[in-house]
Order: C-alpha cells, then structure tokens, then sequence
C-alpha cells in the first residue's frame, strides 16, 4: 500500500469483523522511527491461525484465497530494518476471560524503502463513520506532542452515539485532528 494509513484502516477493519467493540490505534514516532500499534477486544486468532496469518494464501476471507494485507505490512516493515508482530488470544485461550488481537509493526524512517503514513485523519473519518457503536481511541505521540481522539468522550459530549455518523460530527473530527497536526507543523505524506 503506498500508505501506512491504509494498512491501520484494512488491519482496523479486520478487528471490526471479528467482533470489537473498542479498538486502540496508538503511533508512537520520533525522528528516526515510527511504530503503530492496533489492539482490539475482538474474537482473537487461534495460535494455529497466528502462524500463518502473514502467509498471503492465508485468510478468513470467504470471497477469495488470498489475504495480502499483513504479509504486505511486514515486507513494508522489513525492508525498512523494522518488524511486524501479532499477539492474540480467543477466549478460549484465555484464563482470565479477555481475548483479542495486538499489531505491532515498526518502522525505520531513515530507509529509502518508508512508506509516508499518508491521510490519517480520513482513515479515521472512515472508520468512526463506518463502525459508530465501536470505541476508538486513537493516540499519535510525537515526541513530545500527542494528537488524540476519544469516541468515548465524543458519544458523552453529544449524548447519543447515533451522532457520531452525522455529517457535521465528522467534519468536526476531521477538523480536529488536522488542526491538532497542523499546531505541530506535522506532514503527513
């Protein structure tokens, strides 16, 4: 993907399909390295599915054999000296009843080979838009800036979570979060 924001959406939307109902998207970046992480309290991957889940003949899909998505996100992580891991657990898996998924991919952005992290603040138009009875949380930390949204804290503000969808809901997110980049000086491609 020519993005890093279209891999978070297509990773986001896979812990939309396997049940979550709160997903963390965090960016942790300084000026060498940026590493994002998606944790999300859906159905899990069993440790056999964990295996081969990079494998691109690999996929829960029903429409066709083939899922790109991650094995592309890790060729894009290594070829910068980065790395791709997933952890996740089913509730049957677990002892203490929790379950879900947690991707880690990190990026060297000194290499030739970075792929800029793109339109962020669309990816995350389209996810709220998309799933507004899922919680986001979305955390990009700077060095020592941080860009935030809560649709927890929204759905308090606006009362209902139906809201969340409205036209003038998501223009205000979006506008948020450029002009929370903006304040920093932040390019995005």
């Amino acid at each position: 993907m020519r993005e890093l924001s279209l891999n978070i959406l297509d990773i986001s939307m896979n812990s939309v399909k396997a049940g979550a109902t709160e997903i963390l998207i965090e960016l942790i970046e300084n000026e060498t390295d940026l590493v994002f992480k998606i944790v999300d309290n859906g159905k899990g991957m069993t440790k056999e599915f964990q295996k081969t889940v990079t494998d691109p003949f690999t996929t829960s899909r029903k429409t066709r054999k083939v899922g790109l998505g991650l094995p592309f996100l890790k060729l894009a992580a290594e070829q910068t000296g980065g790395s791709l891991t997933i952890s996740s657990k089913t509730k049957d898996e677990s002892t203490d009843g929790s379950h879900g998924t947690e991707v880690v991919a990190s990026f060297k952005k000194t290499s030739i080979d970075f792929t800029p992290l793109g339109d962020i603040t669309s990816t995350i138009v389209t996810l709220v838009q998309g799933s507004p009875e899922i919680d986001f949380v979305y955390h990009h930390k700077v060095g020592e800036t941080s860009i935030k949204l809560d649709t927890k804290e929204l759905v308090e503000v606006l009362g209902d979570r139906s809201m969340l969808t409205a036209p003038e809901v998501l223009m205000w997110i979006s506008e948020s979060l450029n002009e929370q980049y903006d304040s920093i000086g932040y390019i995005k491609y």
